[in-house]
């Protein structure tokens, strides 16, 4: 089953298919399973022993624009989007703004606290703050609110449609 959104065909995701494209991708990584209670991030590395310097965190964003524009943005869990200028400016929208949990389920097919920049829809840009890729490993969403993924930058860096952006990110004073 597939349905139609924002003008691109998007297949229901699970944790199977976010799986076969990292498995796609021949970079070492790791699944770690999570109490599903525990997706979010602050809380998962509070209670897993991560560091919230290594957790990237996936946020679709709509430029509102007609058609409106899509992208998923991969910034660290210690920095802040900036969708009012750096993510409208991408989109050379009048304005931009996060998706809704719904928006953003039905886009990636996955919930919020498992959203991960792994099989999503190939037209979906994929916009990556460069601090993101200074890390040595990395924690992304599992494509469910069970798992995450452990690996280095590299499993970003690998797929065609991410594009490493300076300044998509700020850090909060």
């Amino acid at each position: 089953m597939h349905v139609t959104f924002a003008g691109m065909s998007v297949e229901p995701v699970g944790e199977a298919e976010v799986r076969a494209a990292l498995e796609a991708l021949g970079v070492e990584h790791e699944i770690v399973d999570c109490d599903p209670e525990l997706a979010d991030t602050a809380a998962f590395c509070a209670a897993y022993g991560y560091s919230p310097e290594d957790s990237a965190n996936t946020i679709i964003v709509i430029g509102k624009s007609d058609p409106p524009k899509y992208a998923a943005c991969v910034v660290l869990a210690t920095t802040r989007l900036d969708v009012n200028r750096a993510v409208r400016q991408r989109f050379g929208a009048k304005k931009a703004s996060f998706a809704s949990g719904e928006q953003t389920q039905e886009m990636t097919g996955m919930m919020i606290g498992g959203v991960t920049p792994f099989a999503l829809p190939a037209d979906l840009p994929i916009w990556v703050d460069s601090r993101v890729i200074e890390r040595e490993r990395l924690l992304f969403g599992g494509g469910s609110r069970s798992c995450k993924v452990v690996g280095p930058p590299e499993l970003l860096t690998k797929q065609p449609q991410v594009e490493i952006v300076d300044g998509l990110a700020f850090v909060p004073e």
